[in-house]
C-alpha cells in the first residue's frame, strides 16, 4: 500500500513533506516487530500513526489496545498493566489479567509514556528485554508477545537528565523513532483540514458547509495552533454553529476567536507575540546580532584600505560600485585613489561621506595617516527608538 492509500483508509488529510515522511516510516517499520517511539505535541494525532503500524503488520488480526499512562493512578497501574493475584493488596477479591496478558499477539499503544512511575518502567523494560512478567503479588513468572508502541509529547532525555526516566528503557523504546509534525508547521495543510472538518459538520447535520475568504485563511493559517488538529476541528464546529453567512470574512473570524490573533509570527505595533516576554527576547537577540554586522562591517572597509594603501593600488571608478553597501550614488563625494598620480597624501584617500565610518586621522611617522573606527554603539531601548521614528 502506498501513502497516498494509507491516508485514504485512515483519513489522514494533508500533503505535508513532513507528515508523509513520518507516514513513510511508520509504513516501513510495520511489517517489523520493532519498538517504535512515536513524539509530537498533544493533538498531532499520534495514536492514528499506532493504530497504522498494527493493521499494516502481521499482528493486525490479533488485539490492539491504547492506554493512557497518564491518567491511570500510579498505585495501580502496575495491576492494570501486568495484573495482580488475589489477595495481593487491598481490595484485590480476585485475580486479574492484566493488558500484557490479555493482548498476548496484539499491540499495545501507551501513551504519555513519560508520566509512567519508575517502578513500572522496570517492569516494561523487563518485557522488551525477554517478554516476561510478574503479576503483582505473585513470584510465577509469565510470558506475553506483545508490540510495545509508545508515545510521548515531553523531552524524554530532559526526563532522563531529571532522573524521572530510565535511559535503558528510552533506548529500548527508541529503536524507531517517528516524529508527528505540530499543525504549525504543516501550514499547507491547515486549510484543507478546514475544509475537511467542515464537511464534515455539514454532512452530519444537513446544512451547508463554511468557507473563508482569503484575508480569513490568512489568518487562520497564521495562527500558531497550540492544540493542534483537535483546536482546529473545534474551532471549525464553533464557527459553524455561530455564524449566519456561509463564506467567513476576516473580522467575523477574530470576533468569533479571538485567540486567532496570535500569529505565528511577530508583527511591530500589533497584540500579537512580539509584545510578550518571548517577542522582546527575540528582537533583543536580533539587535545584538546587527550591531555585531555592523562592526564586521567595519572592519572588512578598515582591511580594503590597508590593502590599497600598503600594495600601492588604484580602486576602480566610483559609479561601478555605487550600488555597493558603504558607497552613496554622489561620485563627486568621492575620489580615485592612485599612489601612482598623486603626491599629497591627505587627498590621496578621498572624503568620506555621512555613511561611512567616522575616521579619526592623524600625520604618523611613515607619512600615512593613522585611521582609527569610531562605532557608535547604541542601547536596545535607543535603537528601537531611532527605528519607531
Amino acid at each position: 500500500m502506498n501513502i497516498q492509500g494509507v491516508k485514504q483508509r485512515f483519513g489522514i488529510i494533508g500533503r505535508s513533506p513532513l507528515l508523509e515522511r513520518a507516514l513513510n516510516t511508520a509504513m516501513r517499520v510495520a511489517t517489523t516487530d520493532l519498538s517504535v517511539l512515536i513524539q509530537g505535541e498533544s493533538g498531532v494525532g499520534k495514536e492514528i500513526f499506532s493504530r497504522i503500524i498494527h493493521e499494516l503488520s502481521l499482528r493486525k488480526h490479533n488485539n490492539f489496545i491504547a492506554i493512557n499512562c497518564g491518567a491511570i493512578p500510579p498505585g495501580t497501574i502496575n495491576s492494570e498493566l501486568f495484573g495482580h493475584e488475589k489477595g495481593s493488596f487491598t481490595g484485590a477479591v480476585t485475580e486479574r489479567k492484566g493488558y500484557f496478558e490479555t493482548v498476548n499477539g496484539g499491540t499495545i499503544f501507551l501513551d504519555e509514556i513519560g508520566e509512567m512511575p519508575l517502578d513500572t518502567q522496570a517492569y516494561l523494560l523487563r518485557i522488551l528485554e525477554s517478554g516476561e512478567f510478574l503479576r503483582v503479588g505473585s513470584s510465577k513468572v509469565l510470558n506475553t508477545d506483545v508490540r510495545v508502541v509508545a508515545a510521548t509529547n515531553v523531552n524524554l532525555e530532559e526526563k532522563i537528565h531529571a532522573g524521572k526516566f530510565r535511559e535503558d528503557l528510552y533506548y529500548w523504546l527508541n529503536t524507531v523513532p517517528i516524529r508527528v509534525p505540530a499543525l504549525h508547521e504543516r501550514r499547507e495543510d491547515i486549510y484543507m483540514l478546514f475544509r475537511k472538518f467542515s464537511g464534515d459538520f455539514a454532512e452530519k447535520y444537513r446544512s451547508d458547509s463554511i468557507t473563508l475568504t482569503p484575508e480569513a485563511k490568512l489568518i487562520l493559517e497564521n495562527y500558531r495552533w497550540p492544540g493542534n488538529i483537535r483546536e482546529l476541528k473545534n474551532m471549525v464546529e464553533q464557527l459553524s454553529v455561530l455564524v449566519d453567512q456561509k463564506e467567513i470574512d476576516a473580522e467575523t473570524l477574530v470576533e468569533l476567536a479571538p485567540q486567532i490573533k496570535n500569529r505565528l509570527l511577530p508583527s511591530k505595533g500589533s497584540d500579537f507575540a512580539i509584545n510578550n516576554e518571548s517577542g522582546y527576547q527575540e528582537r533583543e537577540i536580533l539587535f545584538k546580532f546587527l550591531l555585531e554586522m555592523k562592526s564586521d562591517l567595519s572592519d572588512v572597509k578598515s582591511l580594503i584600505f590597508e590593502l590599497v594603501r600598503a600594495n600601492d593600488l588604484t580602486l576602480p571608478d566610483i559609479s561601478a560600485l555605487k550600488n555597493m553597501q558603504g558607497f552613496g550614488n554622489d561620485a563627486g563625494h568621492r575620489k580615485i585613489f592612485d599612489r601612482r598620480n598623486e603626491d599629497d597624501q591627505d587627498d590621496k584617500y578621498g572624503s568620506y561621506d555621512s555613511n561611512r565610518p567616522i575616521i579619526l586621522s592623524g600625520k604618523s611617522g611613515s607619512g600615512y595617516n593613522e585611521t582609527e573606527d569610531v562605532e557608535e554603539i547604541l542601547s536596545i531601548e535607543e535603537m528601537e527608538k531611532r527605528h519607531d521614528s
